[in-house]
């Protein structure tokens, strides 16, 4: 009985958690950004933006999403992604990876 009552909870709980950032990312500024129907967290932090992807998509629907992620990146910093980021701020993900990507930023001075 205990199992039936707690099961339930525990799933509904773990629904609720938000992403969270890379360790390098903590302190972070976090965006959330909807794009064509995906929704991705944005970390910002020294010029180099995280971008997770919230929710679950079969693999027949995450063929665009390496291309969105870099467009999200863009949108919450308003700067271009030069590319992926590298030393200590680089992704442990395998490069195509739909769930995560890390972006070094290039930012023009208002002016």
């Amino acid at each position: 009985m205990r199992f039936a009552v707690l099961m339930p909870l525990t799933v509904a709980l773990l629904c609720g958690c938000a992403a969270s950032p890379a360790p390098v990312f903590f302190g972070a500024a976090r965006q959330e950004v909807m794009l064509e129907g995906y929704r991705f967290a944005v970390y910002l932090k020294e010029g180099r933006a995280e971008v997770v992807r919230l929710g679950y998509l079969p693999r027949a629907a995450r063929d665009r999403v390496p291309a969105l992620m870099v467009r999200a990146a863009e949108t919450a910093s308003g700067c271009r992604v030069r590319g992926p980021a590298r030393g200590i701020w680089r992704s442990p993900s395998l490069p195509g990876d739909t769930g995560e990507a890390r972006f070094e930023l290039e930012c023009r001075a208002a002016g």
